[in-house]
């Protein structure tokens, strides 16, 4: 199985796979929010900016997957799938456990030299409350959902960046 991820990892179309899920995501996202009218919550949005992290370092890792490029791809990858995992935790305790202690903020902060919310608000400004649950699907709601596609990115980047290490097989 290493040895598969290895020559996997290698390859451009896996990477690009991995872009396409994560797009997938976003545009999954942009529905819920314009189509179906929820309203993101700052949670969201920084749950929605580590899946972009995700779809970059896929971008990243297409670029030239047989390079060092690919070292920096993964840790991306695992970086923004470890924070993700971290938001969509946190945000489901929020939903979870109502408190007027455990809230969320009520404006997005990016950095100045990065304002995502004031270059496309459309997809980066939250309206929304944390605490509240918008939709769900086989009883759990988006946060929760969110932990499972999360752990799932983190453990497969772990199982690749595992794999880098592997020396692969001449085939005679």
């Amino acid at each position: 199985m290493l040895h598969f991820l290895k020559q996997s990892s290698q390859g451009r179309s896996t990477w690009l796979l991995m872009a396409l899920t994560a797009l997938l995501l976003e545009f999954v996202a942009l529905y819920f929010q314009h189509v179906m009218q929820l309203q993101p919550c700052v949670m969201c949005i920084y749950e929605r900016v580590a899946l972009f992290g995700i779809f970059g370092a896929a971008l990243l890792g297409a670029i030239a997957p047989k390079t060092p490029l690919r070292w920096l791809a993964i840790l991306l990858w695992l970086y923004s799938s470890w924070h993700g995992l971290q938001l969509a935790w946190d945000h489901t305790m929020m939903q979870l456990y109502p408190s007027p202690f455990n809230t969320c903020e009520f404006f997005v902060r990016f950095p100045s030299w990065l304002p995502l919310n004031e270059w496309l608000p459309s997809v980066f400004q939250a309206f929304g409350d944390c605490s509240i649950k918008q939709w769900s699907f086989l009883t759990l709601d988006m946060p929760q959902w969110l932990i499972g596609i999360f752990a799932a990115y983190l453990a497969i980047g772990f199982l690749v960046l595992i794999s880098q290490f592997v020396r692969l097989r001449n085939k005679y």
